[in-house]
C-alpha cells in the first residue's frame, strides 16, 4: 500500500494536470455562439472561410475568427439636416431610412462601417434632390421627396450588401421670418378655394334659374300653378298674375276661426 504522502503527491499532479488540461483546451478551443438574427464570417488565418449561420461552434481562437453580424432591420435617422433650396432658401429636413444587411460579406468587407457608409449616401441625395426644387415644390412634393432618396439611395446601397426599405420625410423646419411668411401663403390659399367655392356655387344658381326661366317660356301654365301652389300654402295674402288676356286677383280667404280652411275658395275679380 501507498503512504499517504504519495497519495498526495498523485492527487496534486492529478489536480495540476487537469488544469493544465483546461488551460490547453481553452487555449485551442473555443465556443462561439452565433444569435438568430444573426450571420457570422469564420475567418481562418485572417481569410474568410465561409459564413456561418445561427447555432453553436467550436473553433480555435489562435487561427480562427468569427466575426457576428445582426441581420436585423434598423433605422438610420438623418437629423436637422440645413439645406438650400433652388432659390435659395435655407431649411432644416429631417428624415428617417429603414435598412438591413442582406450580403454580411459586402457589408463588413467593402466597407469599414456600413452604417456610417450608408449615414453618409442619404445625406449626399438629400442635399442633391432638395437643391433641384424651389420651396413652393418642395412643400407640395414633401412625399415625393422620400420616394426620390429611396429611388437615388437604393442601388448604392445594394453595392455595401444593404438593403434599403423606406426613406421618409419627418419634418421640414425654417428661420422665424420664414414661418410667417409661408403662414400667410397658407391662408391666402384658403380664402382663394373658399371665394372659388363661393363663385362656383353662385354660378350653379344663375343656371339653374336660367333653366327655369327656359321651362316658364316654354310652359306659361307652369307659372300660375306655382302661384296656386303658393297660396295653398300661405293665409291672408293676395297674388296678382296675368290669365290670358285678363287680369284677376286672387285672395286666399281664412276660415273664422283664423286659420286655414279645409275647403279654401278662390275668388277673382276681372277687370276689363
Amino acid at each position: 500500500m501507498k503512504n499517504a504522502p504519495e497519495i498526495l503527491l498523485i492527487a496534486v499532479l492529478a489536480i495540476g494536470g487537469a488544469i493544465l488540461i483546461a488551460k490547453l483546451f481553452a487555449k485551442f478551443l473555443k465556443k462561439v455562439t452565433v444569435w438568430e438574427y444573426e450571420q457570422g464570417l469564420l475567418y481562418t488565418d485572417g481569410k474568410l472561410e465561409k459564413i456561418i449561420l445561427p447555432g453553436a461552434y467550436w473553433i480555435c481562437p489562435l487561427i480562427h475568427t468569427v466575426t457576428r453580424v445582426d441581420m436585423r432591420e434598423r433605422s438610420v435617422p438623418i437629423v436637422g439636416q440645413e439645406l438650400l433650396s433652388l432659390d435659395n432658401v435655407g431649411l432644416k429636413l429631417s428624415i428617417a431610412a429603414n435598412y438591413k444587411v442582406v450580403d454580411p460579406k459586402l457589408a463588413t468587407i467593402k466597407v469599414d462601417n456600413y452604417y456610417s457608409a450608408l449615414y453618409l449616401v442619404l445625406q449626399l441625395e438629400l442635399r442633391e434632390i432638395v437643391g433641384t426644387l424651389k420651396i413652393e415644390e418642395l412643400l407640395e412634393k414633401r412625399n415625393q421627396i422620400g420616394e426620390k432618396l429611396l429611388e437615388a439611395c437604393r442601388p448604392k446601397a445594394a453595392e455595401i450588401g444593404l438593403e434599403l426599405s423606406s426613406a421618409n420625410v419627418k419634418d421640414i423646419m425654417f428661420a422665424g421670418d420664414f414661418k410667417k411668411i409661408f403662414g400667410q401663403i397658407v391662408k391666402a390659399q384658403k380664402e382663394g378655394q373658399a371665394a372659388l367655392e363661393k363663385a362656383r356655387g353662385e354660378t350653379a344658381a344663375l343656371r339653374s334659374l336660367a333653366n327655369a326661366a327656359k321651362m316658364l317660356e316654354a310652359n306659361p301654365m307652369l307659372l300660375q300653378l306655382r302661384a296656386l301652389q303658393t297660396m295653398s300654402e300661405n293665409t291672408g295674402s293676395t297674388l296678382i298674375m296675368n290669365v290670358g288676356q285678363e287680369l284677376q286677383t286672387l285672395p286666399l280667404q281664412k276660415s273664422p276661426a283664423g286659420g286655414k280652411s279645409a275647403g279654401a275658395s278662390l275668388t277673382a275679380e276681372t277687370e276689363q
